[in-house]
């Protein structure tokens, strides 16, 4: 594999916080919630109630009928936020269609599509089983690559909540052995009874908006929406004369073996796995400015994360803020990876460490700089982003501002 630089030259998002990037943006930097109750379902039985879910999203406004009986929730979030990457990049007719790879990380898929099927059944209905589509994983990479004439590599990552960071990777990679000249790359997922019941049931879901890091926290807040990264080799990218928005410097990924659902306490894979995105980066941790935490505000997740920290970043740990996006955006489970990724080269590139939402006190095992109390200027132009999932399947990625020259790696 060469050293060219993965150039970031599209970005879309469409999700609970914020329905373009503009939008987000502002969310992300000015540390606006979009958490409230859930009314996609009956949630009157469980202890949490909320999430941060698409509220009054009509498919009619986006789609014909015909389309948005085709697409899935999951889908219909997945191409807006696509289309919206696709038009900042510019990339029509810039290179040939099976020169153009997608590459989607998911979760749910189209499992609220199959429950209203199996609801409709039960109540003895004619469901409509075209319902049923939805729940196959590769689904809405294959309506991404056919409503948008992609005819390059198609791949879907399931590796539970790394999986549409783990996409943006294996996306970078495509490019670097030359095998696609341009990757479609991010995730989507939509909020379901099963698995609003199914975290609920596990007890890791907080009645009150998720706080990461804080004294008290419960559990995560669900979140759901979607969001795309366009990536291109740099030198390709300015000979056709596109704008970059970031890069992708490197990543990796490692898989605990420790437990289905508990993190590795100790945090030892979480800084083997930060340490390895370094590397594949080729940075010395020295230069990374922040680091947007994987962050579900659940008790055991938070001190792994923050012991992982301190390994990886020895006695300049309390020099380097562990922010959660998630507050912001709840936690979007397949999509949460690219979510968070592109939050990160938003805040990058405005110069700002984003604030961590939410805060109910001080956690003596939670003892780094979490900027619970407001957001921070900073000039560092290089942050990590984490993506932690159930069977150990962790993910790191690497990024940097737009601005950041090539002899600052």
């Amino acid at each position: 594999m060469t050293a060219r630089r993965i150039a970031i030259t599209g970005m879309g998002v469409f999700c609970g916080a914020a329905q373009s990037v503009p939008a987000f943006r502002d969310a992300i930097l000015n540390g606006v919630s979009g958490v409230g109750p859930v009314d996609l379902f009956d949630v009157a039985d469980f202890p949490s109630k909320i999430a941060v879910q698409v509220k009054e999203y009509d498919p009619g406004a986006w789609f014909t009928r015909r389309q948005a009986a085709r697409l899935s929730r999951t889908d219909q979030f997945a191409l807006l936020a696509a289309q919206e990457a696709l038009a900042m990049s510019g990339l029509s007719g810039s290179y040939d269609p099976y020169d153009i790879g997608v590459c989607v990380g998911g979760g749910a898929a189209g499992m609220f599509q199959a429950e209203q099927w199996l609801a409709a059944e039960l109540r003895g209905e004619t469901a409509r089983p075209a319902l049923l589509r939805a729940v196959l994983p590769d689904k809405t990479c294959t309506e991404l690559a056919q409503a948008l004439c992609l005819a390059g590599y198609q791949g879907s990552i399931t590796t539970a909540c790394s999986s549409s960071a783990t996409a943006i990777g294996w996306g970078a990679d495509l490019i670097r052995t030359g095998r696609q000249k341009a990757m479609l790359c991010g995730g989507a997922d939509s909020l379901a009874l099963l698995t609003f019941a199914g975290f609920n049931s596990l007890k890791v879901m907080d009645p009150e908006p998720c706080a990461p890091f804080s004294l008290g926290r419960q559990g995560i807040t669900l979140g759901e929406g979607a969001a795309f990264v366009v990536l291109e080799e740099e030198q390709a990218a300015l000979a056709r004369g596109a704008d970059i928005f970031g890069f992708l410097l490197g990543y990796a990924l490692v898989g605990e073996a420790h437990h289905m659902t508990a993190p590795e306490p100790s945090g030892d894979s979480a800084a083997r796995v930060m340490t390895a995105a370094l590397s594949a980066a080729g940075l010395a941790p020295d230069l990374v400015g922040w680091v947007n935490a994987h962050g579900t505000g659940t008790p055991a997740n938070d001190v792994a994360e923050s012991n992982a920290m301190k390994q990886v970043f020895g006695e300049r740990v309390q020099q380097v803020p562990l922010i959660s996006t998630k507050p912001i955006t709840g936690h979007c489970l397949g999509a949460a990876g690219s979510i968070e990724a592109v939050a990160t080269v938003l805040a990058l590139n405005a110069k700002t460490i984003p604030r961590t939402l939410h805060f109910r006190g001080r956690d003596p095992e939670c003892d780094l700089d979490y900027c619970h109390d407001a957001s921070k200027p900073s000039d560092c132009r290089i942050a990590l982003s984490n993506s932690f999932a159930f069977g150990g399947n962790v993910t790191s990625l690497a990024l940097a501002a737009a601005d950041l020259q090539q002899g600052g790696v």
